[in-house]
């Protein structure tokens, strides 16, 4: 694997904040030409620094109005709690994203609902009877003040 230089960084940077931008444009905004760029993005993609380029869509044009994340307290700390666990938020597609925590929760999730209702259901009918857990704490989103989808990189 290479080494990040300055203009690696810049087109990193570039791309985080919108992956479908040209190399044209790409070419012009770091002083590069257009092939460098398609060359050092293929680089960086063989290389593992860029995974995937994704499509984010608009939760609300979609008619998902409440984001939440929920913290999970399994009943157990086994692996087949665990596993159960990773079997329910690869079946419920309101969780977005999980992760398992160090602290008070073993789990938190990042959940899309269409409304509050639909969130309650979530939370009484599909989190709470799970046999694996056995405390459930939700907080609903206000409003996101800073775009969650670019990492902080060297320089």
């Amino acid at each position: 694997m290479s080494r990040l230089d300055p203009r690696d960084i810049q087109l990193l940077a570039r791309l985080q904040k919108n992956a479908q931008v040209s190399a044209l444009e790409l070419s012009e905004e770091l002083g590069m030409s257009a092939s460098q760029i398609s060359r050092r993005r293929q680089r960086l993609e063989a290389e593992g620094y860029i995974l995937s380029t994704p499509c984010r869509l608009d939760p609300e044009r979609l008619g998902l109005n409440v984001q939440a994340f929920i913290q999970i307290e399994t009943r157990s700390q086994h692996s087949d709690t665990h596993r159960s666990v990773k079997r329910l938020v690869s079946g419920q597609p309101e969780i977005i994203a999980a992760w398992t925590l160090t602290g008070e929760a073993d789990y938190i999730f990042r959940v899309f609902c269409t409304d509050l209702a639909a969130l309650n259901r979530l939370v009484q009918e599909v989190l709470l009877p799970h046999e694996a857990i056995g405390r459930v704490h939700s907080q609903i989103v206000m409003d996101q003040v800073k775009d969650d989808t670019a990492l902080p990189l060297p320089g």
